[in-house]
Formats: structure tokens, C-alpha cells, sequence
């Protein structure tokens, strides 16, 4: 164990895992008094209204949008290690332009939808115009350039500090709002106005910091005539952006599948189940944010990345193993006290899905340790065949055994996702002396 500190690049990880730790550990402690505000002040069918409307829209963003972050982080990171801050600024802007029209279409898309679906979520007809409107968060909801730009920037201080504002604004909006009696209108809104200045904020940040790095031009917005210039660009995208998809739109499905089998009353307590879940979960999300900006200035055919994914694992296995004994005791008091006692159904459901948290958090190193070996084909084939054999699972259980159906669906997923990555990493390690390096290189213009 010395000697994994003792390598730079693993201390890199933990710090910058630790700036997200910061804010990710206000931030759910904010979210959690906005969920039990919400909670205490609806009623059940409320309350999975609110989170439906919720999903439905981040849902949809997640299904539209390029993950261009990936793509930043891929090659913009290589190119400044290598002091091609021309290709850098061309990754950036080709990103930007992902990021603007796939946030267009997706809202555009998701509220000619709304009409035909409401219904089948639950979504009456005196909600469906609110419904409408939380639709136009999605283009603000494609953050992934600025969030991409200030990680290549080893800014993670910076993106700690908007992990606080989004929850904060939502944490008090819902408080006024439950104080004032206000109803679901007054939490629609107060949900609306947190992700709508969070995510201003993170890109307010990613703007001053570019411009401090004499960097701004770099948000100008480009698309074909700058994919010329990267022979790599509109591949990379559209895999990871079909593989991200699946995985992003992992939760809103999965919470949509229940709402339209069990109703509005099951999907609400199907969010606080998973939501708690989402939150212990953070740490191994926090690793893999630092870990993949760093592995991208490694040489992949060198043992050394493989090796900081291995000890990253065990790492965050371990503390998974952690975060299940801690959930196991303390979820139903946790549960009772921050919702009351009418959600307490919810922790039967959490107590199922829970063992699901070792097997993410000692897996994610695969994903990112694909993408530098430039297999995003396999992890696009990997989330497909995963995600697919999980939501048949989730629509057949859930259908004969009710929420408890839910609960081991979600666990067999977890394992399905993790078997799927884990077999083209072993191979693609095997191969890694055929890797390129560095990944690509600007052509003339």
C-alpha cells in the first residue's frame, strides 16, 4: 500500500478526488433536504410527479446529448501535455458545437413527445404544462464541454464548488416552498431554478479559466470545418455519445419502467431508493473523474495505467464494501427521519439494491481504461448488451414481484454492465503494445 502512494500520478487522483468529495458531500446533505421537503410537503402521487417530471427531462438530455467531456478529456488532454494548444482549442470548440445542437434538439424532441407519454408516467393533464416547461432546462443541461474543459485544466476545485450550488438553490427553493405551502407548482420551480443557475455557474467557471489560459477563442462554437481537421472527431462522438446515452439514461428509464407498471406512488418510492443509492455510489464517481484525466497522460502500451486502474479498483471496492454495511444499518432510520414513516417501504427496496455498490464502485476503472486504449466501440457493445438485458429484467420482475422485482433487476444489472466491460479490458491490455501514442495528430487545415 506504500508504494501506490508513493506514485505520483496515484496521489493526483486522490487529491482531485478529494476537491469532488468536498462539494459532492454538501451537495447530497443539500439534496437530501431538498428530497424531505419535498417529501413531507406532497403527497405520495405528488411527489413522483415531481421526480417524473424530473427524470423525464434529464432523461431526455441524456439520451440526445454528446458525452463530449470524454472527448475533451480523450484528446485535448494528450494535445496540451504535448503543447499543441491549437488542437486543444479545435477539440474544445468541436465539442462546444455538439454541446448547442444536441441541446436544441433534445428539448425540441422532448416536449413534442410529452403530449403522447404523459399519460403512461402518470403525468396527468393539469401537470402537463409544467411538465412542458422543465422540458427547456435540457439545452442548459449539456454542460459537458465546460465540465470537459476545466478537468483538462485540472480545475476540480473549481467544478467542487458548483457541485454546492445546484443543490444549495434546490435545497432552499424547496424549503420555501414547503414552508409557503406552495404544492407541486412551487417545487417544479424550485427544482427548475437550481439546475437552471448550477449550471450557469459551472459555465461561468469554465469561461473564466479559459480566458485566464488565454484560451477563450476556444468557445467558438465549430463543427464540420473543425472535424476536418480531427480525423478522430465524429467516431469518438457518436460511440461514446451512443454508449453514454445508454448509460445516462440508465435511472430515468429505469424509474419511467416502474412508474408505467406500479404508478406514480411506486416510482416516488423507486427515486429515494435509488437516489441514496446515486449518493453512496460518489466516492467511485469521484475517483474516476480524477483518475481518467490523469491516464490520458500516460502511455497506454506502458503496464503503468493498467496498473493505477487495478489499485484504483481495490480502492474504491473496498470502500464500497464500506458503504454497504453503513447502508444496511442506517438506511431505514435514515429513510423514517429525513421522509417519514409512509416512505419507509422505499428501504425494503434500497436493502436489495445496495449489494449492487462494491460491484460498480471495484468496476469503474474499465470504462475509462477502454477509452484510452481507443476501444469506445467495445464499451458502446459492453452498455448495449448490459443495459438491454437489465431493462428486460426490470420490466419482468418488476411486473411479478412488485418494487422487491425492482431491487434485483437493478442488482443483476450491475453485474451484467461489470461482466460486459470487463472482458475487451483483459483483452485490449493483452494488445496494448499495438496502441498509438499520442492518440492522434492534427492534419493540415
Amino acid at each position: 500500500m506504500r508504494q501506490w502512494f508513493a506514485d505520483g500520478v496515484f496521489r493526483t487522483v486522490l487529491r482531485n478526488a478529494g476537491y469532488l468529495a468536498s462539494g459532492k458531500l454538501v451537495g447530497a446533505l443539500l439534496g437530501l433536504v431538498a428530497l424531505a421537503c419535498a417529501g413531507r410537503g406532497l403527497s405520495l402521487t405528488q411527489f413522483g410527479v415531481l421526480m417524473i417530471i424530473h427524470t423525464y427531462a434529464s432523461g431526455a438530455g441524456g439520451l440526445v446529448k454528446f458525452q463530449t467531456w470524454q472527448y475533451i478529456v480523450r484528446y485535448a488532454t494528450p494535445a496540451l501535455h504535448h503543447g499543441d494548444g491549437k488542437q486543444a482549442r479545435d477539440v474544445i470548440r468541436f465539442a462546444f458545437g455538439l454541446d448547442l445542437a444536441s441541446g436544441l434538439v433534445g428539448m425540441i424532441g422532448a416536449m413534442a413527445l410529452l403530449p403522447f407519454l404523459a399519460g403512461y408516467f402518470g403525468i396527468g393533464g393539469d401537470y402537463l404544462w409544467i411538465a412542458m416547461a422543465y422540458c427547456t432546462l435540457i439545452p442548459t443541461m449539456t454542460e459537458a464541454t465546460a465540465t470537459g474543459s476545466l478537468r483538462v485544466l485540472d480545475r476540480f476545485d473549481l467544478i467542487a464548488q458548483q457541485q454546492v450550488v445546484t443543490p444549495f438553490l434546490r435545497g432552499s427553493g424547496a424549503a420555501i416552498a414547503y414552508a409557503g405551502g406552495f404544492g407541486l407548482p412551487g417545487f417544479v420551480l424550485a427544482w427548475y431554478v437550481a439546475d437552471l443557475l448550477g449550471d450557469l455557474a459551472l459555465w461561468g467557471f469554465a469561461v473564466r479559466e479559459l480566458k485566464r489560459r488565454g484560451m477563450l477563442d476556444a468557445l467558438r462554437p465549430g463543427m464540420f470545418g473543425v472535424a476536418r481537421r480531427l480525423p478522430e472527431a465524429w467516431k469518438f462522438v457518436w460511440t461514446t455519445n451512443a454508449a453514454h446515452s445508454v448509460y445516462a439514461a440508465w435511472g430515468p428509464l429505469s424509474n419511467l419502467v416502474v412508474a408505467t407498471i406500479l404508478g406514480p406512488v411506486a416510482a416516488g418510492l423507486y427515486k429515494i431508493a435509488s437516489t441514496l443509492l446515486d449518493s453512496a455510489t460518489k466516492p467511485a464517481d469521484l475517483l474516476r473523474k480524477g483518475y481518467y484525466p490523469e491516464i490520458m497522460r500516460l502511455d497506454p502500451r506502458d503496464p503503468r495505467p493498467w496498473l493505477l486502474g487495478v489499485r484504483t479498483g481495490l480502492l474504491a471496492g473496498g470502500l464500497g464494501l464500506l458503504v454497504v454495511a453503513v447502508v444496511l444499518l442506517g438506511g431505514k432510520p435514515l429513510i423514517a427521519l429525513v421522509f417519514g414513516q409512509k416512505y419507509l417501504p422505499a428501504f425494503d427496496l434500497l436493502r436489495l439494491m445496495v449489494f449492487s455498490l462494491a460491484i460498480q464502485m471495484a468496476t469503474f476503472p474499465l470504462e475509462s481504461l477502454l477509452y484510452m486504449a481507443g476501444r469506445q466501440g467495445a464499451a458502446l457493445i459492453a452498455q448495449i448488451v448490459a443495459v438491454a438485458a437489465y431493462l428486460t429484467l426490470l420490466a419482468i420482475l418488476t411486473h411479478r414481484f412488485g418494487l422487491n422485482g425492482a431491487g434485483v433487476a437493478y442488482l443483476l444489472g450491475s453485474v451484467a454492465v461489470a461482466s460486459c466491460m470487463l472482458v475487451p479490458t483483459l483483452i485490449a491490455y493483452r494488445r496494448r503494445a499495438t496502441l498509438p501514442w499520442p492518440p492522434i495528430r492534427v492534419e493540415p487545415a
